[in-house]
This record gives structure tokens, sequence and C-alpha cells, in this order.
């Protein structure tokens, strides 16, 4: 390897900064979809709060529960975002369909003021391919996260109307992120990182019934920062020749054992929950995300293969935050059905000069409905959601080594079914 590394271009430098930036803006992931019930009021649930995926979405709901209730589910969704080239290439994700469990248990004894609660689910994840023809090949291929977060938590009923809750997290992150090095449309070469990690951070909530039709709820979860160790794989199986190289390279392999701090957001959702009699309920909630943590990030390697790739690779990420507004209602009969609907408009966040295809990310809007039943001892919640994100039409976004840029035409389409079942004993 020795001999190789003088051969190598010193632009291919930006390049690997340039995946850097892709990397980190790939967390972007937000996964807020934890509960059929929830999904179908359009994620409307923080002042309603009253099954046990509230561990997530508002943990002082906890205490309106008694006894011991287990609730578990799914939701599945195809994910189909596409992108047109400025040459007229239209390009779709090769990597649609996604299953996210979700699983939460609480306790409330009929006498006393305390609750507890345990939750295992997803709040960050999915993934994206794209073809290797795309026009940004050298920019963004793949990406694949997974979160994983165990969150017990305990409430407090301070008076009859007025609850608060906090639970810790213990956070799991793995990584795969993927793009080209020189070849602009084929799979001869590729830039690789693979990472996970832990950490740890908490959620908050408040319940308070304000008024006999009114209710008023807040969740909160912290920031928190997962030190992603793996390693790094750069390959070029093929002979380079100049340009874009000053000199032809031969075919190398190389890895390094890296490690790179990645930051989550902060989020804080507020809620209002306004019930006219026991048959309805309608509620708006305001969902903040605090993306601009996402701030300089180091991608640190054992060792470097100069001037390819320097030791410690720093690159800044301009994220803007953003919010979901999601208003939903439902209509309860006394048999123990019930149907929902709801509403989200989800502002983007990344603007165009850090614009990625990894995230594909644009102003959505989501609609869902969903049914439901609730017997003495079992419950079940199904809801269908769809997404659409009008036409985003990103320019003057940052450039590769190899000139190619994220600039183009990009749609977002997703369908998404959930199915949650509830068990109360």
């Amino acid at each position: 390897m020795g001999r190789q590394k003088k051969r190598f271009s010193p632009a291919c430098a930006a390049t690997a900064l340039a995946f850097a930036r892709v990397s980190a803006q790939a967390t972007g992931f937000d996964l807020p979809d934890q509960d059929a019930f929830a999904i179908a009021r359009g994620m409307a649930f923080v002042a309603t709060a009253n099954n046990p995926s509230t561990i997530y979405y508002n943990p002082a709901g906890i205490t309106q529960l008694q006894g011991s209730n287990l609730r578990g589910g799914v939701y599945g969704i195809d994910l189909e975002p596409s992108y047109r080239s400025p040459a007229g290439g239209v390009y779709h994700n090769q990597d649609t369909l996604h299953g996210i469990p979700q699983l939460f248990y609480t306790y409330g004894p009929e006498k006393g003021p305390f609750s507890w609660g345990l939750g295992v689910y997803s709040p960050f994840g999915l993934s994206l391919k794209w073809p290797q023809d795309t026009g940004f090949r050298t920019l963004a291929t793949e990406v694949s996260l997974t979160c994983i977060t165990l969150n017990p938590v305990a409430a407090l009923k301070l008076f009859p109307d007025l609850s608060i809750g906090a639970g810790v997290t213990f956070n799991y992150a793995k990584a795969d992120l993927q793009q080209g090095l020189f070849w602009p449309t084929q799979p001869f070469d590729g830039f690789r990182f693979k990472g996970d990690g832990w950490d740890v951070g908490y959620n908050l909530g408040l319940l308070w019934k304000a008024h006999e039709k009114v209710s008023i709820g807040i969740g909160f979860r912290s920031g928190t920062s997962v030190d992603l160790k793996g390693h790094t794989d750069v390959h070029n199986d093929v002979l380079l020749p100049s340009p874009p190289s000053p000199f032809a390279v031969a075919p190398f392999r190389y890895r390094s054992a890296s490690e790179a701090d990645l930051p989550f957001p902060l989020k804080a959702i507020f809620g209002i929950s306004f019930r006219p009699n026991p048959d309805w309920n309608f509620e708006f909630d305001a969902d903040y995300t605090d993306w601009t943590r996402l701030g300089t990030v180091t991608i640190q390697q054992a060792s470097p293969l100069l001037p390819l790739l320097p030791q410690n690779i720093p690159f800044t990420l301009n994220w803007e935050s953003s919010w979901y507004y999601e208003f939903g209602g439902t209509r309860y009969w006394r048999s123990g059905w019930s149907i929902s609907a709801g509403y989200i408009y989800n502002e983007n966040s990344v603007p165009d000069a850090n614009y990625t295809p990894l995230v594909a990310d644009l102003d959505r809007h989501f609609f869902s409905i969903g049914t439901g039943f609730k017997g003495e001892r079992f419950n079940f919640d199904v809801a269908y959601q769809f997404g659409y994100g009008p036409p985003r039409t990103v320019t003057g976004s940052a450039s590769s080594a190899a000139r190619q840029t994220a600039d183009g035409r990009y749609e977002f389409i997703s369908h998404a079914i959930a199915l949650t079942l509830g068990w109360h004993f």
C-alpha cells in the first residue's frame, strides 16, 4: 500500500469530504409512527395519550392506564422518492419496503399516584438505495440506518387532573453509508463507512386536563450523540486513467478502523385535545425537531490513506430546524369500535447548498385513516397512511471531486399500513 498512496490524486480528499457530509445528513429519517391509533389520527396524540405507546409520545399519559397493559405492532412502509436529473433521466429508490416494530408495556395500580412502563421502538431509521447512473453517484448511492431505543419510564399523578412523566432512553444506532469515488456511472469503485454505538438520553412528559373537555399535553425527547465505531473501506477495481486523476492509479483496496460522533436531534411536542362529548376527540399538535444539532462532525480513522483520505475528516452540516403540524379526530362508539382520520404537514430541513439524495428531503403532506376496537381485555388498531411531497427543484448544491451534484427535481410518495394489538390484564 505504501507505493500506491503516492499515486492517489489530492482531489480525492474533496470527494471524501462530500461523502462525509452525505453520511451525517442521512440521519434525518425521523420515525414518529409508533402506534396505529396515533398514526390514524395524524400523530395528534400527545394530549390524548391513552394507550401504552404514550411512552414514546408523552410518558405522563401512562397514569391514565390501570393494571398491566401490553401493546405491540408494526409500521410497514413503501417509500418511493424519485429523482429527475437536469439531463432528463428519471430514477427511483430501489430499497422501498420497510417494517418497523414497536412494543410497549405499562403498569398502573388501582390506588396510588405512580405508574411505570417500558418501551422498545425505533425513533429513527429507514434506508435508501439509488441506481449507479443517477448523475450523483460520487455524492451518494446507499444508506442504511437502524436505531433501537429501550425506554423505561415512570409517571406521577400530582393532582387528579395533572400528571408528569420521565424516562431514560438507551439508544443503539448502526449506520452503513456508501458512495462512488471516481467513476460517474459504473460501480468500479466505492467509499463505505460502517459503524455502530450506544448513547443515553431521556424523555419527559406532562398531561393536564385543563377543562372537562380540554386536555393539554407536552412531550420532550433529549438530543443524543452516538459514537459510531467501525471501519471505512475504499476500493478501486480497475485501472484509473487520467483524467480524473493526473496519474494512472492501479486497482487497490484499503480498510481502516474509524469512528464518528453522530448527533441525533431533540424533539418537543405540544398538543391540545378537545372532546365535545364522549363520542368525539379532536386534537392539534405542533412537533418541533432541532436538526441544528448536526454541526461539525469528524470521521476519525486509525490510519490515513494520504492524499486520498486524511486521518481526520471534518465536515460541516447546515440542517435547519423543522416542524410537523398534526391534526386528527376520532369517533367512538359504545360497542368499542372507533374510526380516526388525520393530516400532517412536515417542513423540509435541508437547504439546497447541502442537499443529499440520501435524505430526499421535501415539504411533505400525510393523510391517514384507521379503525380500532377496544374490548375488556383485547384491543387492536389498523391504519393506512399516504404521504406526498410536491416536487422540489434543487439548484446550487455542492459538487464532488468528479463534478457531480445533487441538482435536479425530487418527488416523494409513500404508502404505509400500521397494525397494533393490545392486551389488558
